[in-house]
């Protein structure tokens, strides 16, 4: 007799109860709450048996010790970062599975979109015409071709950024810890990447290493005018020091998907209220700047990807099948 299994799906939007619909499957329950997972709301996954989370839930270790006393035998993340997991506090109590690849296209996609929009300004322009204003003024840019483009992070999501960058006639040099031969560009040192690149791209996952791998110090080692682009995590940026950078003119342009304290307001509607972050508040107020909620990844191809892969892993652990996106120490 199959036992019918419930999972905790915490954080949802309407996007997500789409994407899952269509890898539904019988014998697995999902109960979605608009809520993201902490320690206020982790009550909601009593009686489950797995929980389903996303890059803006915390998941410390009270929330850890709670779900294990609930009897949760697995976290499914839907996403491929997991900075936010205690893993420690996991380890031979609960299972921590992800979606290591989705589509790595929409992030690159999603990356170079800020680039063009920044360069050409046409968020800037999309405004002036709305208003019937056809000046040209402020407005110019300069060719991406023949530009140097430097990549933190060749993974999966990198390399596809480094094709899309080639395709526009860029230079391309890389910095990665681990090197992969299906880089298209030429591998150099951090310093080295700083110091040549008219655009830094960043694609690497968040580690106790690289938080706040972009601060005083090395923005100082860039060039004049250089964009900063991010669609990785927030804590890589030290949003201070880009703030002064912007504001000296250090920094030319920045494109943030994602923002280190984005976890109260990303992915919520606050248009009626007063936002207390002061410093986000001053950098969107920016010319030069473009903040997106989170959204890199917001496609349909990777949204099925997703849900594909997450109701794999979860069917693979109840199964009782080898995990093999399970996260590890």
């Amino acid at each position: 007799m199959i036992i019918l299994k419930t999972v905790a799906f915490f954080d949802a939007k309407a996007y997500d109860r789409d994407s899952f619909s269509r890898f539904s499957d019988e014998n697995i329950s999902i109960r979605f709450f608009e809520n993201k997972l902490n320690e206020d709301t982790v009550s909601m996954a009593a009686c489950c048996d797995a929980v389903c989370a996303f890059v803006n839930d915390t998941i410390n270790g009270e929330v850890i010790e709670k779900l294990s006393s609930y009897g949760v035998g697995v976290i499914a993340m839907r996403c491929a970062g997991y900075n936010n997991v205690d893993l420690k506090a996991a380890a031979g109590r609960i299972k921590v599975l992800r979606v290591p690849a989705y589509s790595p296209y929409a992030v690159a996609e999603h990356a170079m979109g800020l680039i063009l929009t920044l360069n050409r300004k046409l968020h800037r322009a999309y405004i002036r015409t709305r208003d019937h204003n056809f000046s040209l003024e402020g407005l110019t840019g300069f060719d991406l071709k023949g530009k140097t483009v430097g990549i933190i992070g060749t993974g999966k999501i990198g390399r596809c950024f480094a094709d899309v960058c080639k395709g526009f006639g860029m230079e391309i040099i890389g910095f990665d810890p681990y090197k992969s031969s299906e880089f298209c560009g030429k591998y150099v040192s951090l310093d080295g990447l700083l110091e040549k690149s008219d655009i830094i791209s960043l694609h690497c996952p968040l580690t106790k290493e690289n938080h706040h791998l972009i601060n005083r110090e090395t923005i100082s080692k860039m060039k004049d005018g250089a964009y900063i682009i991010n669609t990785s995590r927030g804590l890589l940026i030290d949003t201070a020091a880009l703030t002064e950078g912007l504001k000296s003119g250090k920094i030319g342009a920045a494109g943030l998907d994602v923002y280190e304290e984005e976890t109260a307001l990303f992915f919520e509607d606050y248009s009626d209220e007063i936002i207390p972050d002061d410093t986000l508040s001053t950098i969107i107020s920016m010319p030069n700047v473009i903040v997106t909620s989170h959204q890199a990844f917001l496609t349909r191809e990777a949204l099925d990807g997703i849900a594909g892969t997450t109701m794999e892993n979860l069917r693979a652990y109840f199964a009782g099948d080898e995990l093999k996106n399970e996260i590890t120490l």
